[in-house]
């Protein structure tokens, strides 16, 4: 097993009442799998991801992540957990701007402790995979939303993950390029890399072998 939440409940307070993120989720997750989170906005998709990445506390409930307990762990140790263990791929990039494209890739590798020449390999590895070498000394903001985009994920893969968290994967992406990504998830997840996105798209959740639905923070 993978991960497993258990009776998971996030809430937020609001003129004196609760009001809740998540409702009592109950998910195991078994290594390997494709999951697709689906629901209408504001169901809790990117909450549910973001507590499963470990970006995000929960109120009440139990989460075991590789069988570490998660909600127990210091904050510490729980950053050393994801960063090791997890790959995300946001819509909204979060590229650094100060950095060029190879010194974005390169981040999560110095975060590993990776030496350098390990590092130029596998930064050149991915360039080449995403036909992006000849933006390597580029800024996040010399290039297109798809192209950013490209490198995000490349970022996200780059130090080998267990999971793989993907919110709106293809958000900002033409429909090639769109598909290109889905292909490589489904690559990456035969290569045995457990992915679990968030999609709008019937035809992207259609990549996973599971399909979970949200209403108002409840899994249906």
């Amino acid at each position: 097993m993978l991960l497993q939440l258990n009776n998971i409940f996030k809430w937020v307070s609001s003129g004196g009442q609760r009001v809740f993120l998540l409702k009592d989720i109950n998910l195991n997750v078994e290594e390997g799998e494709f999951i697709s989170v689906m629901g209408p906005s504001g169901s809790g998709k990117s909450t549910l991801l973001n507590v499963i990445g470990m970006l995000d506390t929960f109120d009440e409930g139990e989460y075991q992540f590789l069988d570490e307990p998660v909600h127990s762990l210091k904050e510490k140790y729980r950053a050393n957990l994801y960063k090791e263990y997890i790959g995300f791929v946001f819509q909204s990039y979060h590229l650094l701007d100060e950095l060029t494209v190879k010194e974005n890739l390169e981040m999560p590798l110095l975060y590993k402790k990776i030496k350098g020449s390990e590092r130029k390999a596998k930064v050149a590895d991915m360039l080449d995979r995403f036909n992006i070498v000849g933006k390597k000394d580029l800024f996040p903001n010399q290039l297109s939303g798809g192209q950013q985009q490209l490198v995000g994920v490349a970022r996200a893969l780059i130090s080998n993950p267990k999971l793989i968290l993907a919110d709106e994967p293809t958000g900002n992406l033409n429909s090639k390029q769109g598909e290109e990504i889905m292909e490589l998830f489904k690559e990456l997840n035969d290569e045995g890399v457990t992915i679990i996105q968030v999609t709008h798209s019937e035809k992207n959740a259609e990549y996973g072998s599971r399909i979970i639905n949200l209403l108002d923070g409840r899994m249906i």
